[in-house]
């Protein structure tokens, strides 16, 4: 059932949920970062989100960056001949995490940020062990004030230990860090109570609380 107008009120708006965050993980879906056409990096978008992310970085925040966008880039490098079987996406994202790398500290240079790549598989944020070393890292890297940048590392991943979704990728990397605040930036609009494109009475859901 779609929320009441009375509970759409009270809900938290984005600048609420912000206020209070001072740890934020950001995610970025590949259909924003790579242009379909060309599959480069389309930059001017990427260096306006950095300015943003700089700006709260600025206000004291921490912020840390879970990006897709390797096996696009790296399908571009290699040509649209590739295949679609596993080995041939991580050949691609073989290929593309070093453009994506690359892209990312380009973007931030103006502001004098660092990036630094972490590379995770679900197996690293199920089992204890790797969940604890993969959770100080970025404890480090943060404490070191640069921007941990998180990516699936699809270069080993099995069918059986991807995540497959950046989204559920972003949320357990929002767990590990103890962020304050995940927000997606997908090439939607926003969550919705149903498929707004086949139900009229869809309601936005601006803020979703833990």
């Amino acid at each position: 059932m779609p929320p009441s107008a009375a509970a759409l009120a009270q809900t938290p708006t984005a600048a609420d949920a912000l206020a209070g965050a001072r740890r934020v993980v950001v995610k970025i879906g590949s259909s924003l970062l790579v242009d379909a056409a060309t599959r480069r990096v389309t930059a001017p978008w990427l260096a306006a989100l950095a300015t943003d992310l700089a700006r709260l970085r600025g206000e004291g925040r921490e912020v840390i960056v879970v990006s897709s966008g390797s096996i696009a880039l790296g399908r571009g490098r290699l040509g649209a001949a590739l295949g679609a079987r596993l080995e041939d996406k991580q050949a691609a994202a073989s290929v593309g995490q070093s453009l994506l790398m690359a892209a990312w500290q380009a973007a931030f240079e103006p502001h004098g940020l660092i990036v630094g790549q972490v590379l995770l598989t679900r197996d690293d944020t199920e089992r204890r062990r790797r969940w604890l070393n993969a959770r100080a890292t970025v404890q480090s890297l943060l404490a070191h004030g640069v921007i941990p940048v998180v990516n699936e590392n699809d270069t080993v991943a099995t069918e059986e230990i991807r995540y497959g979704d950046n989204d559920r990728l972003a949320a357990r990397a929002a767990q590990l860090a103890r962020a304050d605040l995940l927000i997606l930036l997908p090439d939607v609009d926003g969550l919705y109570t149903a498929d707004p494109r086949g139900d009229p009475s869809a309601a936005h859901l601006p803020h979703i609380a833990a």
